[in-house]
C-alpha cells in the first residue's frame, strides 16, 4: 500500500543467517574485552534478532531510497546512533586499515575489520555485535530495550536522510497502520473529562452504533476493568482487540443512573474522514486525511446529497484545508471521481517499482457540476495531489493558500520486529509537469491574506481580488507549471506570491459558494486554470 506515500513490502530474509549470527557472535566474544557486568549484558536483547530487524533496514535504504547510497555510509551512520543512548560512546572508522573501533569514554570496547561496502547484512551484524559488547560496558546500553536500540540505530542514519524517512517502533506502528487500514473495534471516540470517559462520536454502521450507544454515555469499565483513572491509550487498548471477538463494557447514562452491561463483538473500523453537509444546493465534503475508505466515503456522500436534496444541486466545496495527506491511491481515486480522462499523477524515483504513471477511467460523479477545492497551507501529498490533478486538468477551481509542498512518496517497510521504517522513494509530478516538491499547488483565486493584490484589484470584491488583475494568477500559475526543477529562490518566489497560511474558519467557504453560484466567476476562474494547463501541456509535449 502506498502511503503518500507508502508501500507495504515483506522482508526477504537471506537463508543461513542464523548460522552466519552463531559464527559471528564467537567471534565478537573473543575480540571484545572484560565488560564490567556480564551477567547482565544481554538481558533483554538477541543479537541474531537485532541483526535481523537491522539488515532489513540497512538492505531496505540501500535498495529504495531516492537518492542512490552506499551500504557502508548507511551502516557507518546506523553505528554512530548508539551514541544517542549514551554519548560517551563513540565510533572511529579506519577506512585506511580497513577496521572499525568502538570505545567508551577512550576505552576500547571492540575492533573489527569493516564488512565490504556493499555487504547490508555484513553492517547489520556489526552492529548488532556493537550493540551487544557496549551492553556489558555502558549503563545506559544496559539499561536500553532492543526497541531502543533499534531505535537509536535506524535514527542515526535516517537523520541524514530527509525529515520524512522515519522509524516507528511496534506501537507506534501498530497505530499508524489502524489509521491507514483500519482496526478491530467497536466503533466509537471518546473522550476523558477528569475521571469519566465519555462517548463523544459514534461510527455509522459499527457494533455501537448497532447496539444504540448515545453521544453523552459514559463507559465505566471493559471486560471488568475500570476505566477511572487510566489513560486514553490504555482504554484504547481495551476497546480493541482482534476483529470477532467480544467485549463486555459496562455503561452508564443521564436517566438510567444504576447503568447497564453489553457485549460487543470488535468489527473492521476505518476511521472516518470525511464529512459533509448540503446547503442550498451546494455539497461541502471536508476531507480530514486519506486513508482506505476517504474516496468512497466521497463518493457516498455526493450520491447521498443527489437522493436527499429538495433542489437541483449547484455544485460541490471539497475541503482539503489542513490535510496532511495519507494513502497516494486514495488521492488517485478521489480526483478520478471527477475525471473522465487524461493524467493523473506521475511517481519517479529510483526503484522500478516506484515508478507510476496514474490516468483517469471513471465517470465525473457531478456531471459537470461546478467544483470548488479549498486549500491552505497544512494541505500537503495526498491533499496536494488531489488538487493539482482537478485544477491542472481543468476540472476544478481551486482557491485558498499555496499550500504545504510535500511532493515525495514514501514506502512502508514492515521490520521483523513489527515496527516500520519509512523511507522516501520517489517524487510527484503533476499532469501539466511540475513537480509538488518544495512548490506545492497555487490556487487561482487567492486567499491570503499576505499576498500582495494588484492596485487594479484592490477595490474589487474577495473573489475577483484573489484572482487579481486581467491574467495576474494565470501568469502566476503559468510560471509554477513551466516544468523542469526550480532553484529555491525561484520557489520561494512564486510561493510568496499566495503565501502558505492556515485557514480554518468559513471565509473560504463563503468565497467558494459566492463561485459556484456565480457562473461568471466560475467560468473565469476555470478559463485561467484550463487555458494555462492547455497552453503548458502543449508547450511540454
Amino acid at each position: 500500500m502506498i502511503r503518500m506515500g507508502s508501500f507495504i513490502t515483506g522482508i526477504r530474509l537471506t537463508p543461513g543467517l542464523a548460522a552466519v549470527s552463531a559464527a559471528l557472535l564467537l567471534a565478537a566474544c573473543a575480540a571484545t574485552p572484560p565488560p564490567r557486568n556480564t551477567a547482565a549484558k544481554d538481558s533483554g536483547f538477541s543479537m541474531p534478532a537485532a541483526a535481523e530487524v537491522i539488515a532489513a533496514g540497512y538492505e531496505n535504504i540501500a535498495e529504495k531510497y531516492l537518492e542512490a547510497l552506499p551500504v557502508q555510509e548507511i551502516g557507518m551512520e546506523g553505528l554512530r546512533g548508539l551514541g544517542a543512548i549514551d554519548p560517551a560512546i563513540a565510533i572511529d572508522i579506519d577506512t585506511g586499515k580497513n577496521e572499525v573501533r568502538l570505545t567508551d569514554s577512550g576505552r576500547e570496547i571492540i575492533r573489527e575489520a569493516l564488512p565490504k561496502g556493499d555487504d547490508a547484512y555484513g553492517w547489520a551484524m556489526l552492529t548488532a555485535r556493537a550493540s551487544l559488547a557496549a551492553r556489558g560496558w555502558s549503563e545506559e546500553m544496559r539499561q536500553a530495550s532492543a526497541e531502543k536500540i533499534y531505535e537509536a540505530v535506524f535514527d542515526g542514519m535516517l537523520t541524514e536522510l530527509d525529515i520524512y524517512s522515519r522509524y516507528s517502533g511496534r506501537e507506534e506502528a501498530q497505530r499508524n497502520r489502524a489509521r491507514r487500514d483500519g482496526f478491530g473495534g467497536i466503533g466509537v471516540r471518546f473522550r476523558q473529562r477528569g475521571d469519566i470517559t465519555e462517548v463523544y462520536r459514534i461510527t455509522p454502521g459499527t457494533p455501537a452504533a448497532e447496539a444504540d450507544l448515545k453521544v453523552g454515555d459514559v463507559i465505566v469499565s471493559a471486560d471488568g476493568v475500570p476505566l477511572k483513572g487510566l489513560s486514553a491509550r490504555k482504554v484504547v487498548r481495551l476497546l480493541r482487540g482482534p476483529i470477532d471477538t467480544a467485549v463486555r463494557l459496562r455503561l452508564a447514562r443521564s436517566g438510567r443512573p444504576d447503568g447497564w452491561s453489553l457485549d460487543l463483538v470488535r468489527a473492521h473500523i476505518v476511521p472516518v474522514t470525511v464529512s459533509h453537509t448540503v446547503k442550498d444546493g451546494i455539497i461541502y465534503a471536508a476531507v480530514e486525511s486519506f486513508n482506505q475508505k476517504t474516496a468512497t466515503s466521497v463518493k457516498k456522500a455526493v450520491l447521498a446529497a443527489k437522493a436527499e436534496t429538495k433542489v437541483p444541486l449547484k455544485g460541490m466545496v471539497m475541503d482539503l484545508r489542513g490535510n496532511p495527506g495519507g494513502l497516494l491511491r486514495q488521492s488517485v481515486k478521489l480526483a478520478n471521481l471527477f475525471l473522465t480522462q487524461g493524467h493523473i499523477i506521475t511517481t519517479r524515483g529510483r526503484h522500478p517499482d516506484s515508478v507510476h504513471h496514474y490516468n483517469a477511467d471513471g465517470d465525473d460523479i457531478l456531471n459537470g457540476l461546478p467544483l470548488v477545492i479549498l486549500i491552505d497551507g497544512k494541505s500537503a501529498s495526498a491533499a496536494e495531489i488531489t488538487a493539482a490533478a482537478l485544477q491542472d486538468r481543468g476540472r476544478a477551481v481551486v482557491v485558498g493558500t499555496s499550500s504545504y509542498g510535500k511532493g515525495s512518496v514514501q514506502t512502508v517497510i514492515r521490520l521483523p520486529n513489527d515496527g516500520e521504517l519509512t523511507i522516501t522513494w520517489s517524487k510527484l509530478i503533476t499532469p501539466t509537469g511540475y513537480t509538488l516538491h518544495g512548490l506545492g499547488v497555487h490556487p487561482i483565486v487567492c486567499t491570503s491574506s499576505l499576498a500582495e493584490i494588484p492596485e487594479d484589484a484592490k477595490a474589487k470584491d474577495p473573489v475577483l481580488a484573489g484572482i487579481g488583475g486581467e491574467h495576474y494568477q494565470a501568469d502566476i500559475l503559468a510560471h509554477w507549471r513551466r516544468g523542469g526543477p526550480l532553484g529555491e529562490e525561484e520557489r520561494t518566489r512564486l510561493r510568496d506570491t499566495c503565501p502558505p497560511e492556515r485557514h480554518d474558519d468559513t471565509k473560504d467557504r463563503d468565497v467558494a459558494r459566492r463561485i459556484i453560484e456565480d457562473r461568471t466567476l466560475y467560468t473565469r476562474a476555470l478559463t485561467y486554470t484550463s487555458t494555462t494547463a492547455r497552453a503548458d501541456a502543449a508547450a511540454l509535449e
